[in-house]
């Protein structure tokens, strides 16, 4: 899941601008996360998990490839918020984030693609029990953050800093969850909207996409004002709404949403926040031909042409590239300069400096996409028939024929490109048959013709700088992790092949990250998110409000607009 980009590289002597010792007392042990966004997650343990894991990372001296920040501790330090660093660890509090987690994964607040506008469709009233559930559960979050209701069920806390100079720091998450199918529920161990806790997960539809999220988040803030954390930097809770309530153009200092975690890979582990993502376009093409009885049928019907035309898309696929820009590239040079067990023709590839030539990148594109399609589609334009229809009756012939071809877009390329390429195939299967081609001109349908459009388009995202040689955002969130869990913690920037919500966003900062900070080394997979079974480690919960709760501190004591 994410987009990518040439990554600034700082050399190994550059002075660090967090450079923070950290005692044995506040050290604390290695511990994991669990990716959460089911797109945006999905690649860092599908892809890393195909490689070799260790148990303990390797420690190899950081490079100029892929420069490391200290540990980032806060340093603004109140007998309260020790005290509530250490209520974090405690078996109190892990009781008591059990039972809110259950109760939230209890309220099934599913989305449908098919739901009528809000107070005319039933199916919405569930985002009002979970919107009262947070009032109830969190009473200093509502008694001290402003709550501003957005189109009446998206949820936009804002707790006011005292620096209003200072860009606000913006945390997301979503409030609804994937439904679940009536045809699957007896195929889950516990029932989907019960929010079972078995003695170390919470089960239930929403408990990794991305309910945890949402109350870990809710959890951090609401302690923090209980210690007494008065902010200087403005902190946004935005859970689902409409970004022009913030305002336009570079006013917020990050924004982190849900997205992938840390993983194991190359012989080390790496946490990958996404720093960009590929862009999205749905091409809908609609074959127009005459009707008729079949018992006298034309040699090629509708449904025949359409079915030529997607066989000829499919033969002129996209080839592996990757473009200057694309995150990926730096993820690779991480796991030449940190990874022990970094394939080793990849690593003369990518060469020793900072950058890499053109032919070596596109020889390195096309050996890294043989090894999986994980890693392939992070540097090339997929393309996928969805959904096809065409006819109504055995024995009449097809005048309408429909297919959707989904395209997820290259770092580098854009939704253009796409365009261009279908047209072009398009227009070959046209001038065969004799028909008309409206190529993306929305002009209506015509008796005979080839009708091209895009319902959906969405060019990849920009990317997010990385650069650590001062104070940035990316510094920040990395020294940030690199203190809760482990010094040998490896960052690296990542991509999401899918799209969260933060598109609503590009023009509020550069600085975007989806990355979600709880981490529980021991549980597997992504936690069946959109599927049977879905669960989440309570151990990744606990770091996750661990990790937020520090990245609010930090934000707020860094050295930026």
């Amino acid at each position: 899941m994410a987009t990518y980009e040439k990554l600034p590289l700082v050399q190994p002597s550059a002075q660090n601008p967090h450079s923070t010792t950290i005692s044995k007392r506040r050290r604390v042990p290695l511990l994991a996360i669990l990716s959460l966004s089911a797109l945006a997650l999905l690649w860092s343990n599908r892809v890393f998990g195909i490689f070799h894991e260790r148990e303990k990372p390797h420690a190899l001296p950081l490079a100029a490839q892929c420069p490391q920040v200290d540990p980032l501790l806060p340093q603004r330090q109140t007998d309260a918020l020790t005290l509530m660093e250490k209520y974090l660890e405690s078996s109190a509090f892990r009781h008591e984030t059990i039972a809110r987690m259950a109760g939230a994964v209890q309220i099934p607040t599913q989305s449908f693609d098919d739901m009528g506008p809000i107070g005319e469709d039933p199916r919405w009233d569930t985002m009002y029990e979970l919107a009262a559930y947070f009032e109830h559960k969190f009473p200093l979050v509502h008694k001290t953050l402003k709550l501003e209701k957005v189109n009446t069920h998206g949820l936009l806390y804002t707790w006011q800093g005292s620096d209003k100079d200072l860009k606000p720091t913006i945390l997301m998450a979503h409030q609804d969850v994937v439904p679940v199918a009536e045809s699957t529920i007896g195929q889950w161990t516990h029932p989907p909207f019960s929010g079972y806790y078995d003695g170390e997960s919470v089960w239930g539809r929403g408990s990794s996409d991305c309910k945890n999220l949402l109350v870990a988040t809710l959890e951090a803030v609401e302690l923090l004002v209980k210690a007494g954390f008065t902010p200087q930097r403005t902190l946004v809770l935005s859970f689902g709404f409409d970004e022009e309530t913030l305002g336009e153009g570079d006013g917020a200092a990050i924004i982190v949403d849900e997205g992938a975690g840390l993983a194991n890979a190359f012989g080390a582990t790496f946490a990958t926040p996404a720093v960009g993502e590929k862009g999205m376009i749905d091409v809908e093409v609609t074959v127009r031909m005459p009707g008729g009885h079949s018992s006298i049928p034309p040699p090629h019907n509708g449904i025949g042409v359409m079915s030529e035309f997607i066989t000829l898309v499919e033969a002129n696929l996209y080839e592996p590239h990757f473009h200057s820009e694309n995150p990926f590239l730096g993820l690779l040079q991480c796991g030449a300069a940190h990874g022990p067990d970094f394939p080793p023709e990849w690593k003369k590839l990518l060469g020793s400096g900072t950058t890499i030539s053109t032919k070596n990148k596109e020889k390195l594109a096309k050996e890294v996409a043989k090894f999986s399609d994980e890693f392939k589609y992070l540097f090339t334009t997929s393309v996928a028939v969805d959904i096809i229809s065409g006819g109504v009756k055995s024995n009449a012939l097809p005048e309408r024929t429909t297919a959707l071809i989904n395209h997820r877009v290259n770092v580098g390329d854009s939704s253009s490109d796409v365009q261009t390429k279908m047209t072009k195939l398009a227009s070959s299967i046209a001038k065969k048959y004799n028909l008309t081609l409206h190529a993306f001109d929305d002009e209506a349908e015509t008796p005979s013709s080839i009708s091209l459009k895009s319902p959906s388009t969405l060019d990849p995202a920009p990317v997010t700088p990385t650069e650590v040689d001062s104070v940035t955002p990316y510094s920040v969130l990395s020294g940030t992790t690199r203190a809760l869990y482990d010094e040998d913690i490896i960052m690296a920037p990542g991509l999401s092949t899918g799209n969260t919500d933060t598109m609503y966003y590009w023009d509020l900062t550069r600085h975007i990250f989806r990355y979600q900070g709880g981490w529980d080394p021991k549980q597997q997979g992504l936690g069946n998110i959109h599927t049977v079974d879905e669960h989440i480690s309570v151990l990744a919960h606990i770091n996750t409000v661990r990790w937020i709760s520090t990245l609010v501190r930090n934000m707020d004591e860094a050295s930026l607009p």
